[in-house]
């Protein structure tokens, strides 16, 4: 897809990573519940919902998407990517990204060791370091950090706002938004299916 390790926790604090424990509330704003999350994607269990929502709410309200059409199109991308959020890595090797040089994969072995990963499924070494630069968080160096959700989250809202998405969303044109987010030049019904979902739910 062409898309533009275990530490211990003082690792982690020290890559710019601050986790925070799924059994705590969404923080304050427009945040999604579990059963819309799950009215949007039924095939997301309860208990997955539940795991992912507050790093999903966190980073949506950092990111500004905070109105229903910028909900309906990043989730609806979210949707349609990663399985319903049950996919935040590439199941593939990887090997078929070696050597390519339009993802930024210059060195031997880059081709796994950047494969997708994240609810966008982040792919390329060039796209890894470009996120981690805008997050502050050595995703280069610790590609693995890019499928944990509070990270993954933020990943996918950091590519969102760096192709100012909000804005097409705005004007409604899902169209445009496939295009940027995910390379294709039309919609797929399926995909559609998940944004006209979600714009029906958030409504309400």
């Amino acid at each position: 897809m062409n898309v533009d390790g275990i530490v211990d926790s003082d690792t982690w604090h020290e890559l710019g990573v601050h986790f925070q424990s799924p059994e705590r509330e969404a923080p304050e704003g427009p945040g999604l519940s579990v059963e819309q999350l799950r009215t949007l994607m039924p095939n997301c269990s309860e208990m997955r919902a539940t795991e992912l929502l507050p790093h999903l709410n966190k980073a949506m309200t950092e990111a500004d998407i905070t109105t229903p059409q910028r909900q309906a199109a990043f989730l609806a991308q979210l949707a349609f990517v990663s399985g319903q959020l049950n996919l935040l890595e590439e199941p593939d090797s990887g090997e078929q990204y070696e050597g390519r040089e339009d993802l930024g994969n210059v060195q031997p072995g880059d081709g796994p060791r950047y494969k997708g990963r994240g609810p966008l499924l982040l792919t390329g070494r060039a796209n890894y370091r470009a996120a981690g630069k805008a997050l502050g968080i050595d995703l280069e160096n610790n590609p693995e950090l890019a499928a944990n959700p509070e990270v993954g989250f933020r990943v996918a809202c950091w590519y969102w706002t760096s192709r100012d998405l909000n804005a097409v969303a705005d004007q409604g044109d899902f169209q445009e938004i496939t295009r940027r987010y995910i390379g294709r030049d039309s919609v797929l019904p399926r995909h559609m299916v998940f944004y006209q979902r979600a714009l029906t739910m958030l409504a309400h």
